[in-house]
């Protein structure tokens, strides 16, 4: 029987799982140093002499995911000292961050944004300045050579504030590293880090002084805390919103509350995150999983992988356990590729070329596939 345009869509999300060309993802919301290769940590830890709990790649990628997938948020975060200890020269965040890019092309990725903090990568004598330098340095390597080989990307890179550490020390280098980067690959700040006890408005006046520069930013909210945390992010000015999925708790049979009619009517994003929700125990399982819930509810979702090594990953799996308890349809997948691509920070000229020169065909083509 033939599918129809509204049936689901497992099968096209990937070069993986296709017979046929790939339907183009949107990534959003992906964390460099969540997104390492087992590999690359493996062969970086040998050669900077940092002693690792497993010795094989498959024995490191199974401690990974099994450490991170504890139910807490702070121990899924622990993690995260495995990947930076490998990740303070600038040779290896060139390589890290080329390796992003073509784990992205790999995937069926035609617009991503990574996410890091530079004031983490200083421990080898680098600069924040530096440290930013790198990462251009390969994510330019890793568009250069997916368009050589035919395939089309594009990438930025947001520059994060860890809200945990004093809002006085790094958070105003980091906007004037995002201001400064413009125009040379960096699109947005974010404020990242443990939520729950954090406020965004710790940091209000650099998250404000960076949009008054024009810089965008995106701030995580509505994981680890809830409605109030939500709130606190607007009222500093998030455009997006990091994860933001206990959102839910603000929808009721009556309609959305106040929390909830703002993120709608201001038309903020969520870039949600399923897999890690889960790690992070902000839901039980993917039936649980408000994604679906958020989206009838009239916001904006855009689905992402945050952490591919942490939560052994990838955006296509994270949409196909969507479509395999949510039953996402051919129109949402669209929906939620063209409402990520239009809350990119890249520059408008280069995600409407994405749109319609990439996207926008490719549903059309699958839709007419679909129809026959």
């Amino acid at each position: 029987m033939p599918m129809t345009p509204d049936a689901p869509l497992g099968t096209a999300l990937s070069p993986s799982g296709s017979d046929g060309p790939a339907l183009p993802l949107v990534v959003l919301h992906d964390h460099l140093d969540g997104g390492v290769r087992a590999s690359t940590v493996l062969e970086l830890s040998r050669e900077f002499g940092i002693e690792l709990p497993e010795g094989t790649v498959e024995g490191l990628a199974d401690w990974f995911f099994e450490a991170a997938d504890s139910g807490s948020l702070p121990r899924y975060l622990g993690t995260f000292a495995r990947t930076l200890a490998v990740m303070q020269t600038a040779r290896a965040l060139r390589r890290i961050a080329r390796e992003f890019v073509e784990d992205m092309v790999a995937d069926g990725v035609c617009y991503a944004e990574t996410r890091w903090a530079p004031e983490q990568h200083t421990e080898g004598g680098l600069s924040m300045a530096e440290a930013v330098a790198a990462v251009r340095e390969g994510l330019e390597e890793g568009v250069a050579a997916a368009a050589a080989a035919g395939q089309r990307i594009v990438v930025g890179q947001i520059l994060c504030i860890m809200r945990q550490n004093d809002p006085r020390v790094a958070a105003d280098h980091v906007v004037d590293l995002a201001i400064a980067g413009r125009g040379e690959g960096v699109v947005g700040v974010d404020l990242a880090g443990p939520e729950d006890g954090f406020l965004a408005s710790r940091f209000r006046d650099a998250l404000e002084r960076a949009h008054d520069a024009g810089v965008h930013v995106t701030i995580h909210a509505g994981e680890a805390a809830g409605i109030d945390s939500i709130a606190d992010a607007l009222d500093c000015g998030a455009e997006r919103l990091g994860h933001g999925v206990r959102l839910v708790d603000d929808l009721s049979d009556s309609g959305p509350g106040p929390t909830a009619r703002r993120v709608r009517d201001q038309r903020v994003l969520l870039e949600v995150c399923p897999s890690s929700n889960l790690q992070t125990g902000a839901f039980a399982d993917m039936s649980s999983h408000p994604v679906e819930a958020l989206r009838r509810a009239g916001m904006r979702v855009a689905v992402s992988s945050d952490n591919r090594l942490m939560s052994r990953t990838s955006t296509s799996r994270e949409l196909r356990r969507i479509i395999d308890v949510h039953g996402w349809s051919l129109a949402e997948l669209e929906r939620a590729a063209l409402e990520g691509l239009d809350a990119g920070f890249a520059p408008d000229q280069q995600r409407h070329a994405l749109r319609e020169d990439v996207v926008v065909p490719a549903y059309r083509a699958a839709r007419a596939a679909a129809e026959r």
